[in-house]
């Protein structure tokens, strides 16, 4: 054999090993099968992640989904846009619909499940209704430019959110387009029809890809969970009524803690979701912070108490929704109304449940286990804010509302007191049962006992 002939032979060997190398692919998938929202978006935005750093050569995306919100799909296509080096596909398995459309248009290559649609991307609300112009003239934007970003007819995509755009061939005028597998095949909007993964990697000519799942974690499963708005109402009931406990027996400390757990519980998933901003947590601690003002410092219930329930109601509606300060349009159009209702709906339901079981609660056997009852008495060591006087019995008069907390006048003295019954009006006659640390603990004289 001479020289020539081992330098050609040596390219072909070179040649083949280069071709092999090149069909043995690198796959990252992840599936996508619930509405398009902060749990989709949080699984696609690890997924990449993962990929990335496993320097995955294929990103494989299988959606199943009638749609969901817009700014989150939006966040979604945006990644696959930017997904670079990496070859992404996505893979439609029953439903591309809506905001899944959107998606699917911003990934390299679409591959269709064999009776699979596509399409149907118009702006509705809750109710299935068709938002306002700008809403549709913005999704056709985003449909048209992401068409193109992928080098498909941009007429086609905004077809899926337009009815007046005319293709005679695939749809009727007036009616929005939604393709079945085989039309899109045929005009070329999905690469081929398909049964299977395995039916994608033969169509791409991978001999043997190396495929890896994407996991879902234990995080993402309790977050997922978190954030469903029932059990956000639940996490909402536990919050306004450990307030309203602790404020109706302050000290106890228990109820206290069940409002922070709830609230934590509400906040931290709905804040590692992008969802709640560090401003609408503050103004939610403002408005407790104004509620506790007026009950236990400011006589009456006024500007304090009015503007401490809407800072609590707004802090609790805004995190549930994307937004921008108080621009909304980026969340899912009748979202942030939903959202009051809940938060409204959780509040009324905490307030009837405190009036309904609360005195029972407090009394109860097992409640007690958890608090301290114990009285620190001076005649065994205890000390007040007023060592000198004895006023254990004596009567007086309520200077200012106690709800359960405010101020008493005894002997044209002022103290600072609190109603062992919840709440007495401003003039009503007084007595002192007891006194514990800074605090005179009275009850109304018409309930004394002879």
């Amino acid at each position: 054999m001479n020289k020539f002939t081992k330098y050609i032979l040596g390219i072909i060997v070179i040649c083949l090993l280069t071709t092999m190398n090149s069909n043995a692919q690198s796959v990252y998938s992840v599936q996508i099968k619930d509405d398009i929202g902060p749990n989709a978006w949080r699984t696609l935005k690890n997924a990449l992640k993962e990929a990335k750093a496993n320097e995955s050569t294929y990103f494989l995306l299988e959606l199943n989904t009638y749609g969901g919100a817009l700014n989150f799909a939006d966040s979604m296509r945006t990644a696959l846009l930017n997904a670079a080096p990496m070859k992404t596909i996505a893979y439609v398995n029953n439903n591309a619909a809506s905001a899944g459309a959107l998606i699917s248009l911003a990934a390299d290559y679409i591959y269709m499940q064999d009776g699979s649609s596509f399409g149907a991307a118009s702006v509705v609300n809750q109710s299935g209704e068709l938002l306002p112009e700008k809403y549709q003239s913005y999704m056709r934007g985003l449909m048209r430019a992401t068409a193109e970003a992928k080098g498909r007819d941009p007429k086609v995509a905004e077809a899926f959110v337009d009815p007046s755009i005319s293709i005679p061939t695939l749809k009727e005028d007036g009616k929005l387009l939604t393709l079945t597998t085989q039309e899109a095949v045929k005009i070329g909007l999905a690469k081929k029809e398909v049964k299977s993964q395995a039916d994608i990697f033969s169509d791409l000519q991978f001999s043997s890809p190396d495929v890896k799942a994407h996991q879902t974690t234990l995080v993402d499963m309790i977050i997922g969970f978190l954030i469903n708005p029932l059990v956000s109402g639940i996490l909402i009931i536990g919050i306004i009524g450990g307030i309203y406990f602790e404020m109706q027996s302050p000290g106890i400390g228990f109820a206290l803690v069940v409002a922070l757990v709830c609230a934590t519980l509400f906040f931290a998933p709905l804040y590692l979701q992008g969802l709640a901003d560090h401003w609408e947590i503050a103004i939610f601690v403002l408005g407790v912070i104004l509620i506790a003002l007026e009950i236990f410092v400011i006589p009456g219930f006024g500007v304090a108490g009015i503007s401490g329930i809407i800072l609590i109601l707004c802090g609790l509606a805004f995190s549930m929704v994307a937004n921008d300060y108080f621009d909304f349009k980026l969340a899912q159009p009748g979202l942030l109304m939903n959202s009051f209702i809940i938060v409204i709906g959780a509040m009324v339901g905490a307030i009837i449940l405190a009036v309904i079981f609360g005195k029972n609660i407090l009394q109860s056997s097992g409640f007690k286990k958890l608090v301290l009852e114990d009285e620190q008495r001076a005649d065994v060591g205890y000390t007040s804010s007023v060592q000198k006087i004895n006023l254990i019995n004596k009567e007086g008069i309520a200077k200012t509302v106690l709800r359960p907390g405010g101020k008493i006048e005894i002997d044209n003295v002022w103290y600072d007191a609190v109603a062992l019954d919840g709440f007495i009006d401003a003039g009503e006659q007084i007595y002192v049962e007891k006194h514990e640390n800074y605090n005179l603990f009275v009850r109304k004289l018409s309930e004394r006992k002879a």
